[in-house]
């Protein structure tokens, strides 16, 4: 017997494992924090299987995205970057993973970690929802209307409110699994 899996991880192989493996899952580690927080920003405008096809070359790009490595990455590399063909090529996106370098580590000068600082937005702990299907699942919500809006006040860019939901949800911040899914009670911590 197969198993039911939110609706859109049917529509690819990699979507199948992402799903299965990462999506949904509390994450407390601040690097993986931080790469998928520029993941999510590289995938604005575009499928997020685009950028899951790409994810072991970002990370080989912006060196597994070691903040303290990218906060100081020259305009000349960020350049040089833009040449790479196993990364979307976009100006303001390359140039994003710096500036959110740089408000990443003030963030953690702050609060101590980036995980304090982005949980905080749902109480330290991940809101359960309870959708039957997919268009039930918003594109924001107040949680995500505030990290936004905090981000960009800090400095970070590609943050809008879709963008902070959807890494919500990638992170575990969220448990959008649809009820039915056979991830929805894994992932409950």
């Amino acid at each position: 017997m197969s198993k039911i899996r939110c609706e859109w991880a049917l529509s690819h192989e990699l979507n199948h494992e992402y799903h299965d493996k990462d999506w949904g899952v509390p994450v407390h580690d601040d690097r993986k924090l931080f790469e998928m927080f520029n993941l999510e920003g590289a995938q604005a405008g575009l499928s997020w299987l685009t950028i899951l096809k790409r994810r072991a070359d970002y990370n080989c790009v912006f060196e597994d995205f070691d903040p303290h490595k990218l906060a100081t990455y020259t305009d000349e590399q960020l350049e040089a970057i833009l040449l790479d063909a196993r990364i979307i090529r976009n100006r303001l996106k390359v140039f994003s993973v710096r500036s959110n370098a740089v408000a990443y580590l003030k963030v953690v000068e702050e609060f101590g970690s980036f995980d304090a600082y982005i949980w905080q937005f749902v109480g330290g702990k991940p809101i359960v929802n309870a959708f039957k299907h997919m268009k039930e699942v918003p594109v924001s919500t107040p949680e995500s209307d505030a990290m936004s809006k905090d981000l960009k006040k800090r400095g970070f860019k590609f943050c809008g409110t879709t963008i902070c939901y959807a890494y919500m949800q990638a992170v575990g911040m969220v448990n959008d699994h649809t009820v039915d899914c056979f991830r929805y009670n894994e992932v409950q911590i």
